[in-house]
């Protein structure tokens, strides 16, 4: 089921990408005339050039694609994550990621951040896109030698560019948890044994909750603070709280509970 939901997702991203195609080829004369639809020229540093605009002049949101590669395409060490940086701070920023594409450095940036850009991984097709407060986007496809970027304000293209954008981020795995823990499973169970951390269980507890042994919810426990770079428990706990793994306290400082889950 899972992967029947991946292929009916890049299908989706996949008619997009031929509705943006199909919109600039069929519609280029009548959206050019007022700016709701327009090429970005030139190599790919006028490209970055129109992002930072878009990034610059965004006021409540913005939304990132990035799954394509861009290497050798514009000045080393400059792209659309770094312009991040130059956004308002009451910005609220998204970045949807592919498995390939997704800078690890990038996400550890975050951890430090006041406002930290939100990163999530999913697969998606080939395509880079910035969509910035449900109104503007900058979507680019093809490759360097091919490539063909557009900015769009055509209403009907947005609106289904940020809903196919939100149905994907509903269901992608948050940046932070691949990165410590791997797969979506391994990061499962490593939250169940923060929990069990957190709410102060003994190992018997715990260990009997989530069906091993007392010996081997040790190991997972010594296993996880090597991971968070944690020297005790209670450390473990502070580091999961400062990587978004585990939900807020209460405001008693318990965890809530978790019957949702």
């Amino acid at each position: 089921m899972p992967n029947r939901a991946e292929d009916e997702l890049e299908e989706a991203l996949l008619e997009v990408s031929a509705m943006i195609e199909s919109t600039v080829a069929m519609h280029r004369d009548r959206y050019s005339t007022d700016r709701m639809l327009s090429n970005v020229e030139g190599d790919y540093d006028a490209v970055l050039d129109t992002a930072h605009e878009i990034i610059v002049g965004a006021t409540t949101s913005i939304d990132i694609v990035h799954a394509r590669r861009v290497a050798g395409e514009g000045r080393q060490g400059r792209s659309e994550r770094q312009l991040l940086y130059s956004a308002d701070p009451a910005v609220c920023v998204r970045l949807l990621s592919s498995p390939e594409m997704l800078d690890d450095e990038f996400v550890r940036e975050q951890l430090g951040r006041e406002r930290p850009v939100a990163v999530r991984v999913a697969r998606v097709p080939p395509l880079q896109a910035i969509i910035a407060d449900g109104t503007t986007a900058l979507v680019v496809t093809g490759t360097a030698v091919a490539r063909r970027a557009s900015v769009i304000r055509v209403p009907e293209v947005i609106h289904t560019l940020h809903i196919l954008f939100d149905n994907v981020w509903r269901t992608a795995v948050p940046a932070n948890e691949r990165i410590v823990f791997g797969d979506r499973a391994r990061a499962a169970f490593a939250r169940q044994i923060l929990g069990a951390l957190r709410a102060g269980v003994t190992d018997e507890v715990a260990a009997r909750d989530l069906t091993v042994s007392v010996r081997t919810y040790r190991r997972y426990v010594a296993e996880i603070m090597a991971l968070l770079g944690a020297n005790s428990r209670f450390q473990a706990g502070v580091r999961a709280a400062e990587l978004g793994l585990l939900p807020p306290s209460g405001p008693d400082g318990r965890a809530p509970t978790r019957g949702g889950e």
